[in-house]
């Protein structure tokens, strides 16, 4: 069960430090750092809810006030974001699967470790943005490669600080869109000026 904490921690810290962080720097041009301290406020009300949706309001006006991102693009990308970029329910989805099929000693072929990977970026996609949906949505990708359903009990009791964790990464994944978004557009801006 550590093991599987761990990995799942492991990939949300490496997906949000990484990722993201090169997205900030080269794309959007700025140091991720400032990034990161300006959008905490944010990421501590995600952490606390473990609802995309309801950290909405606090994480746009976060991402406006504090990282200068514009208020049209904010009102667009990050809602958007909150329903459909699901980043780190993607991430814990495909490691409680593999996790699943190790404890039920089912071995796993590349073309089911695939489909593990597209079922679980695309129930990602269609996650609803509350708490705990992301185990809901781990059942169709289980059933996806025949693993055993019943497995999901095995995390139910962990999954709420891993939920609590993925929703901090996944309005951060939404901020950084809207940023480097925001961004983009006022280069644009300065030089058609």
């Amino acid at each position: 069960m550590a093991a599987y904490m761990g990995a799942v921690i492991l990939g949300l810290i490496v997906h949000a430090g990484v990722v993201y962080s090169l997205a900030i720097w080269l794309i959007g041009k700025a140091n991720p750092i400032t990034f990161y301290k300006g959008f905490f406020p944010a990421m501590t009300v995600a952490f606390s809810t473990s609802s995309s949706n309801a950290t909405l309001p606090i994480s746009m006006k976060t991402a406006q006030e504090n990282l200068g991102v514009s208020k049209s693009v904010s009102s667009f990308v990050q809602p958007l974001g909150a329903t459909i970029n699901m980043d780190g329910t993607s991430i814990m989805q495909a490691t409680a699967a593999v996790f699943i099929s190790q404890v039920y000693g089912i071995d796993l072929s590349l073309t089911a470790m695939l489909t593990i990977l597209l079922t679980a970026t695309l129930a990602s996609i269609g996650t609803a943005g509350v708490p705990g949906v992301g185990l809901i949505m781990l059942a169709m990708v289980l059933n996806q490669v025949g693993l055993p359903v019943e497995g999901i009990a095995l995390i139910i009791g962990i999954d709420r600080l891993l939920d609590m964790l993925r929703t901090a990464v996944n309005i951060t994944g939404d901020a950084t869109c809207a940023y480097i978004i925001s961004e983009n557009e006022k280069r644009r801006e300065d030089v058609a000026s």
